[in-house]
């Protein structure tokens, strides 16, 4: 059970990781939705389960069975080096103005992302 308060996470979302162990182990995707409480991430194609879902006249909504992305813990990602493609851990760095900016540890290259 995750603890009340603020953890921070150094993958975003938008982000481009690599599922680095698991059953999608290898596969790279785009990060949809983080929830750092938690400790939990959903990335686009990774962690695949199926629902099935009823239909609903009202919302316009067929039944079936549906895929769709689950959460996985953001330990088994990691994030994508943009410079080699390879997966590499984040350190920050602050600038002379303050602004404190993600780098790759590996490359030494700057992340861009959305703030």
């Amino acid at each position: 059970m995750a603890q009340a308060g603020n953890k921070r996470t150094k993958i975003r979302k938008g982000d481009q990781v690599i599922v680095i162990t698991g059953r999608d182990k290898g596969k790279r995707g785009r990060v949809l939705e983080v929830k750092p409480a938690e400790g939990k991430i959903k990335v686009e194609g990774a962690g695949m389960i199926k629902r099935h879902q009823r239909a609903n006249t009202a919302n316009n909504r067929g039944g079936g069975i549906i895929e769709r992305e689950a959460f996985v813990n953001i330990s088994n990602v990691a994030l994508l080096d943009p410079g080699t493609g390879k997966p590499t851990r984040v350190r920050y760095e602050v600038g002379k103005d303050g602004e404190k900016t993600r780098v790759a540890a590996g490359s030494g290259q700057v992340i861009e992302g959305k703030r």
